[in-house]
């Protein structure tokens, strides 16, 4: 009985092609939009965590001043010192690698050609708490380290800017007065979380920074990596109260340095994403519920062009729920092709809207699967009523209707 039923709604269906494309069309658009929207949201997430990570692993960021962000560190606190690192590592459990960081923007000249880039000062602990690579080449020595040696390492932007299709490797780069070797050349990583190239950097030892570019001891950060089983807050406590001791802060004063958790922040930005991507797919679903109302106007259409044969049905013996089952399974299709051609739209535009907006595109099975169901249920919801109201119909006067 159920499969005859089935039948009877597909063969009405297709008796009127255009008209139920037309009425599926409000579920067609509605759960394409969720499904994208959800999975872009999704690809988004993911990049920023992918981004933030980038950034390196369990990473603590400790600057001078009270805030971050544009403007930079506030209130002329002082800068740290080298010894503030070597502190650090020494007498805090938990600390895998400490570096410390000092950086400008100068324009370098290579091969004929200039660019301007960021020079940053650090040790060899740079590679490990940043969980940076070398594509050739090799990291700093120790005498080079020591001495303030005439050597670079430069990202695959200066690279590609400076020397083109060759390696640069073992090339001259001038910085500011002086010239350096490059002895390695970053392995790649792309945009940072925010919005800046990381590729766009060179990287010379500290004190080669100090006494040939910027003329004096500052260091702007410390880049302090965690282990993997250590406790974060029970370290940033620690980390904190080592350098209030350092600074020479007395109980009362305000800390004059921030320490920012790279995995904090990967939390709070993927928690933001995450909020807009359920804003606009509840905003998305709307268009589901336009989808039903259609769905319901057409069904009480059909209803009414096919009372002669409702009442035809009535008379020869067909029950109310016979004539019931019908029209509610025809709402039905008809919101399940729309859940299905809505799917396969939103896979082709969310494969495409994610290469263009260069996001991961990320299959989200339960979304696609609620997604199917709930335009299945609109279906259901809004074809109860004209079902109802075609299966209450008087026999007889339903065979008088012209």
């Amino acid at each position: 009985m159920l499969v005859n039923t089935l039948f009877l709604a597909l063969r009405s269906i297709r008796r009127n092609l255009l008209r139920s494309f037309l009425t599926i069309l409000g579920i067609v658009i509605g759960v394409s939009a969720v499904i994208t929207m959800v999975t872009l949201g999704n690809g988004a997430t993911r990049a920023v965590q992918m981004q933030i990570s980038s950034l390196g692993t369990n990473l603590l960021m400790v600057r001078p001043g009270q805030r971050q962000g544009p403007g930079g560190p506030g209130g002329g606190a002082p800068a740290f010192k080298e010894s503030d690192g070597d502190a650090i590592l020494a007498q805090i459990g938990g600390v895998e690698a400490v570096a410390p960081e000092a950086r400008t923007n100068v324009t370098v000249v290579g091969n004929g050609r200039n660019w301007s880039t960021s020079v940053i000062g650090s040790t060899n602990a740079w590679f490990d708490t940043g969980n940076w690579k070398l594509a050739s080449g090799r990291q700093f020595e120790g005498d080079e380290l020591q001495s303030g040696g005439a050597v670079c390492i430069i990202g695959e932007t200066v690279r590609r800017e400076i020397y083109g299709a060759t390696r640069g490797l073992g090339e001259q780069l001038r910085i500011k007065q002086f010239s350096c070797a490059v002895v390695g050349v970053l392995a790649g990583k792309g945009q940072g979380a925010m919005g800046n190239d990381q590729d766009d950097t060179v990287l010379v030892p500290l004190r080669t920074l100090q006494r040939r570019v910027t003329g004096n001891q500052r260091i702007n950060t410390l880049l302090v990596s965690m282990q993997d089983a250590s406790d974060a807050t029970r370290l940033k406590q620690s980390l904190t109260q080592l350098l209030r001791e350092r600074r020479k802060l007395a109980a009362g004063d305000d800390d004059n340095f921030n320490v920012l958790d790279t995995q904090q922040l990967a939390e709070t930005l993927s928690g933001t994403t995450q909020v807009m991507t359920m804003l606009l797919g509840a905003v998305a679903a709307v268009s589901l519920l336009v989808g039903g109302i259609g769905i319901m106007n057409i069904m009480l259409v059909s209803v009414t062009e096919r009372t002669r044969e409702i009442g035809l049905r009535l008379a020869i013996g067909a029950l109310e729920r016979d004539v019931l089952l019908q029209f509610l399974i025809e709402a039905v299709v008809l919101a399940a092709l729309g859940g299905i051609v809505g799917i396969a739209i939103a896979a082709a535009m969310s494969i495409g809207l994610a290469a263009a907006m260069d996001v991961p595109f990320l299959f989200d099975p339960l979304t696609n699967v609620l997604s199917f169901v709930f335009a299945a249920c609109i279906g259901v919801l809004f074809g109860y009523f004209p079902a109802r109201r075609a299966a209450r119909m008087d026999p007889i006067e339903a065979l008088r209707h012209e």
